[in-house]
């Protein structure tokens, strides 16, 4: 259904949409939802926006809660795992081999926009790997179903989840999408990229740069990924990350993603880079957590940017690394 259809399903008498959203705020989530913030956004949303009252509440009135996002809101599956087990989950044959064929079956917008973003085309085969399998587990949720759970449901997050509900709103209006069949994470990411409505907004590109932005398709995400990223101030053909092998009485220092600490800072303290690279380059001291130790690497400017998608050192370093591989095996079935 068409953003058109929508309006025209909302074209009813003034009365009888204000009986909708007495329904919506009555029966949608069983008293789960916080009703008031749902009549008041209704009413904030039409008078800001070129929609009327009874329109927002056809919209409202069809999103659902959904218990099992607020479940998995509370407790993250990721927050709890070690860097070995996270790192099994994303470094698999499969994933490889399939990242492989993506990028074949992709080349030519790969390349082609790789080479106007100077971003790695591995890196951005990377991150859709991690992300959606390339596009084949987009999420099982959604979005307006998502975004309305956790705008309404969620107080600790209420605010945050409020503002992307509205951004979505508009987007599937701007960009001409069907707002009732697109389905993302239980957080409300989207695509094969999995943005959010405000990174939406914001960083995403049509490839042909004549159409409507669809991160449901290869072509869009592609070219937005790597906007993404460009955005973040990724630096072409630098370095992402180096596992520091060779520690000398090392200094206990603290971790971080961030570049703040020279090359030389390190190895005075004890954590020896390898390679020729000028004591004066700028990283970060990367700890992740195996199941017998610990693992430390050197994340350069790029690892930060990586983590700019996605905070955590465990999915940059996924990305990193299932990129490298990607390319090992794409360069090994070129010659």
């Amino acid at each position: 259904m068409r953003w058109k259809k929508v309006m025209k399903m909302g074209v009813f008498k003034k009365t009888m949409g204000l009986v909708l959203l007495g329904l919506s705020m009555g029966l949608s989530g069983f008293g789960q939802v916080d009703q008031v913030k749902v009549a008041e956004f209704a009413r904030s949303f039409s008078d800001r926006n070129e929609m009327s009252l009874e329109e927002v509440t056809v919209i409202l009135n069809n999103a659902r809660y959904q218990e099992s996002i607020i479940r998995k809101m509370e407790k993250p599956a990721e927050g709890t795992m070690t860097w070995g087990r996270y790192r099994k989950i994303f470094m698999t044959e499969d994933r490889i081999s399939a990242g492989v064929e993506f990028w074949k079956e992709n080349k030519a917008v790969i390349n082609d926009v790789s080479s106007k973003t100077g971003v790695a085309p591995e890196i951005i085969v990377g991150i859709i790997g991690v992300e959606t399998f390339y596009g084949q587990r987009q999420g099982n949720y959604r979005v307006l179903d998502a975004l309305y759970t956790l705008a309404f449901g969620f107080p600790k997050r209420s605010s945050f989840f409020t503002a992307e509900l509205e951004k979505f709103l508009l987007l599937v209006k701007e960009e001409n999408l069907n707002m009732y069949e697109i389905k993302g994470s239980y957080a409300g990411a989207m695509g094969f990229a999995q943005f959010m409505p405000s990174s939406y907004q914001a960083y995403a590109k049509s490839y042909d740069e004549g159409g409507s932005r669809n991160l449901m398709q290869a072509d869009d995400a592609i070219a937005s990924v790597a906007n993404y990223l460009k955005e973040h101030r990724w630096k072409e053909g630098e370095l992402v990350a180096l596992p520091i092998k060779n520690m000398v009485n090392p200094t206990k220092l603290t971790p971080g993603v961030k570049p703040n600490n020279s090359l030389r800072f390190y190895s005075d303290n004890g954590y020896m880079p390898s390679g020729n690279l000028s004591p004066a380059t700028m990283a970060a001291l990367i700890e992740l957590e195996q199941e017998d130790g610990m693992e430390y690497w050197f994340g350069f400017n790029n690892f930060y940017v990586i983590t700019r998608y996605n905070h955590s050192e465990l999915y940059a370093m996924a990305v990193f690394q299932l990129a490298e591989a990607i390319r090992a095996d794409y360069e090994a079935v070129k010659q």
